[in-house]
This record gives structure tokens, C-alpha cells and sequence, in this order.
């Protein structure tokens, strides 16, 4: 007999979101199994025999996708708009499955963004205490001192708190704009954290690009171009993110 597993942890398998939303789902009362509400997080079901509905429609189990893709500027990191604004899905062409955003990236941040309808893998690689690896490219107003970087590397004082340690290093500097490129790899994952490290040392950002993702790196991926990734990159996406949590507990 198959072993009874949460429900939060079936939803997210099934696609249907990623954890922390499926959570949310349950306790506002918006699941069922076998025709009954349940709005406790410790509830569990078995997917293969039990019948469960969210927002009254049953789950089904999909092809689990994990896509790449190079974010163009300008778009909304989010599954539908009401604006009219371009989302990334519109980049999506012959997916028929509905993938979400594995973190996000800003309407003026463009690069590297990951898809999926696993979310657990989503949960895993987003959670705060697996600090995943992310590095961007940086083009900010003006030259920062080296002192001023330092205080990126140690970590700098925002409104929600102090900032984790991150690597700094000059990639080039342009006297004529008066301004630098620089590569910075962050391991959280707060609002607009990149940009708001610059302005906090007075530095703000004219163009940002994610480029590396945990061991994923953009390389030559055409701008609003997608590509799938291989098995042995979500292991290598999910054993590092797993042992990045093993050392910090």
C-alpha cells in the first residue's frame, strides 16, 4: 500500500502551484478530498486513490517540465496581467502546460528565469534556508569605490533588514558614461534585492541581467528564447540546494 503523503506536497507535484501557495489554498478552505473540505496542513491523502479538487476542479497529474528561459526586459514575471502587459508565457511557444515562475525577475530586469509546474522543485530552490546562488550583471550610474562594494560584500542595511554576504567584482568601467558593470551573486531572494543594494550606496542600477542560476549559467541563449532543461541539471539544481540547507542548519 502506498504510503499517505500531505496534501500541500501533492498539490505542488500535480502543478497546480508551489507549496506555500498550495498552503494557502488548503487553509482558506478551497480543497476537498473524496468531497469534503480540508483545511489542515497536516492532512494527507493518497493521489492514486482519493478524489482531489481545488476550487472544485480535480488535480491531475502532469509531465513534470523544468524550462530556461532569457527574460526580455520589459516583461511580467507572473502567469496573466491585467494590463495587457507581456508575460513570460507569451515566450512559451508549444508548451501546453501552465509553468510558474520559479522566483522573479522584475518588469526591467532581464536574463535568466527558470519555469516549472513542479512545485516542490519551485519550493526547493526558492525557500529562504537553501540559499541558491544568483548572479547578475550590473550596469549602475557612476563608479563605485571600493569601499563601497565592500559593503555589498559584508552586507548592507535595507528597510527589511540586513542583507547576507554577497561577491562583488568590477567587470568593466566606462569614464565617457560615467558608469561600471559589475557581477554580483546574491544567495537571497527579497524584492528587487539587487537594486536596492546599489541605491543604498548611492550607485542605482541602469540595466540589470540575471546570468547564472545555482549551477545553471545563461551562456548564449537568445534573448526571449527558451530552452528545456536536462535531468542532469535539475539534480544538479536539486542536490545543490539541498546541501547548501544540510551546511547552513
Amino acid at each position: 500500500m502506498k504510503a499517505l503523503e500531505r496534501l500541500q506536497k501533492i498539490l505542488a507535484q500535480a502543478g497546480v502551484a508551489s507549496r506555500r501557495k498550495c498552503e494557502e489554498l488548503i487553509t482558506s478552505g478551497q480543497v476537498e478530498v473524496n468531497g469534503e473540505t480540508v483545511s489542515t496542513l497536516g492532512a494527507k491523502a493518497d493521489p492514486a486513490v482519493d478524489v482531489i479538487t481545488v476550487k472544485g476542479r480535480p488535480i491531475k497529474s502532469e509531465n513534470k517540465l523544468y524550462v530556461m528561459l532569457n527574460k526580455p526586459k520589459g516583461v511580467i514575471t507572473s502567469a496573466s496581467d491585467p494590463q495587457g502587459r507581456k508575460i513570460v508565457s507569451d515566450f512559451l511557444h508549444g508548451i501546453k502546460e501552465r509553468l510558474y515562475p520559479v522566483g522573479r525577475l522584475d518588469y526591467d530586469t532581464e536574463g535568466l528565469l527558470l519555469l516549472t509546474n513542479d512545485g516542490e522543485f519551485a519550493n526547493l530552490l526558492t525557500h529562504p534556508s537553501h540559499h541558491v546562488p544568483k548572479t547578475y550583471l550590473a550596469t549602475v550610474k557612476g563608479v563605485p569605490h571600493g569601499s563601497e562594494l565592500e559593503k555589498l560584500q559584508r552586507g548592507i542595511k535595507l528597510k527589511d533588514g540586513m542583507t547576507a554576504p554577497a561577491e562583488v567584482e568590477y567587470q568593466d568601467v566606462d569614464p565617457e558614461k560615467k558608469q561600471a558593470t559589475i557581477t554580483i551573486t546574491i544567495y537571497e531572494g527579497r524584492n528587487r534585492q539587487v537594486r536596492r543594494m546599489f541605491e543604498a550606496i548611492s550607485h542605482p542600477v541602469i540595466r540589470l541581467k540575471r546570468v547564472r542560476f545555482g549551477e545553471l549559467h545563461l551562456e548564449n541563449l537568445q534573448r526571449g528564447k527558451f530552452r528545456h532543461l536536462t535531468p542532469k541539471e535539475v539534480k544538479e539544481l536539486t542536490d545543490k540546494a539541498l546541501k547548501t540547507h544540510k551546511i547552513q542548519k
